[in-house]
């Protein structure tokens, strides 16, 4: 159709079908007519922001056109390959399909773009080079949404919910999802590969409290949850973040009500939990966030509830911790946010908002809330923190 639109000089037909092929692009790919694409229109099409497909079939397509006739358009790969936006990949995908495929690795530009991919997705190190700085900066489609999830919480009757919550932007409109497959009190959330992974809490179920080391994992796609590799320890209160294709799980109470400062890892591509370095002093309720390869923990409590004015830093690479002292910090039960270069403290047992500086390593006040907030959850959209008094909430959900 926008072939015969281009004949007919008719703007508003290829316009119309321009928009179908885009948002239509599961059955594009399937069909025939994709294969007798020439190069450009392929380049146009695969490098459409507007494209509404998942990047894992825009690679699949690009091979499927490519093989259709192999010689003729080998020469066309690298700069095809380009239009596949690898940083939106999953990275078990990446590293099983397209790391090790044949025909990219018989091309040294295409090599180059591999290895640049890798060094994005799977290094610990700082992504400081050029060539990742411009693959980090690549949009990703319109099609992407960004989503805010609740999960579980007490209502109003004190009672543990299972309720699943999903805010879209877009639609101004909340939805209800697949509810949790057990109630759980007090447990962490992260997102991960455009999955919601729900680890530890206090188990509850026949009246009996159970501390769990479970790790269930929600798919927003076939909005349903699946039971994941277990944590190596049970644990509730604890503090949960991710990092590259990680999941760190931070502190909490053990089966035996003690305070714990362990930390242990997830990796997200070999599905395995890992013992790491414990953090110098066990707190319950930090506000934690990363930034440039390093994991913060700001205030939280003492077994005793007593408010502790620390800064406790993990580099990540070198697997070790330092801590610092600081009147600035009195949070419990308060969430972290990242906001371009600062680290912002939304609240903890007070109104008060503090914007942290890992440079400078300086707080600035910030505007106060109106209310005072505990147990709350915060995102960040763009400049923007949004709160919300729920038990947990979650953020940058791609689908």
């Amino acid at each position: 159709m926008i072939r015969l639109s281009e004949i007919l000089s008719c703007e508003t037909l290829k316009k119309k079908a321009r928009e179908v092929a885009l948002t239509s692009f599961p059955e594009v790919a399937a069909s025939a007519d994709l294969k007798e694409l020439c190069a450009l229109e392929l380049r146009d099409y695969l490098g459409d922001d507007g494209l509404c497909g998942e990047e894992e079939k825009v690679f699949e397509a690009l091979m499927v056109w490519i093989k259709h006739d192999l010689q003729a358009r080998k020469r066309y790969m690298q700069e095809l390959f380009k239009q596949v936006r690898l940083q939106y990949i999953h990275p078990a995908f990446f590293q099983h399909f397209i790391a090790n495929d044949a025909l990219l690795q018989s091309s040294p530009a295409c090599q180059i773009i591999l290895e640049t991919a890798k060094r994005q997705m799977f290094s610990l190190c700082g992504t400081s080079a050029p060539d990742c700085k411009l693959l980090l900066h690549v949009p990703p489609r319109n099609s992407y949404q960004d989503f805010l999830i609740l999960l579980g919480g007490r209502k109003d009757s004190q009672q543990t919910t299972r309720d699943v919550l999903l805010y879209s932007k877009q639609t101004g409109q909340w939805q209800s999802l697949a509810k949790l497959p057990t109630r759980l009190y007090k447990a962490s959330a992260v997102t991960l590969h455009r999955s919601v992974y729900v680890l530890g809490g206090m188990a509850v179920s026949s009246g009996r409290s159970l501390v769990s080391h479970n790790v269930y994992i929600f798919s927003l796609k076939l909005n349903q949850w699946r039971l994941g590799e277990p944590m190596l320890v049970a644990r509730y209160s604890h503090r949960s973040t991710a990092h590259k294709n990680f999941i760190f799980s931070i502190g909490g109470i053990g089966e035996g009500q003690e305070l714990m400062g362990s930390m242990e890892r997830y990796d997200s591509i070999c599905n395995v939990w890992e013992s790491m370095a414990s953090m110098p002093v066990g707190v319950l309720h930090p506000a934690v966030a990363v930034k440039d390869q390093r994991l913060y923990l700001f205030g939280g409590e003492d077994i005793m509830q007593n408010p502790v004015r620390l800064i406790q830093v993990y580099h990540i690479s070198r697997n070790s911790w330092f801590k610092m002292e600081t009147r600035m910090i009195k949070n419990v039960c308060a969430p972290a946010v990242v906001l371009g270069e600062r680290i912002v403290i939304v609240g903890g047992y007070t109104r008060r908002i503090l914007a942290y500086d890992p440079q400078s390593n300086k707080f600035v006040k910030c505007a106060d809330m109106k209310d005072r907030r505990m147990h709350h959850g915060a995102t960040g959209d763009g400049k923007q923190t949004l709160r919300d008094g729920r038990a947990a909430a979650d953020h940058g959900l791609q689908h």
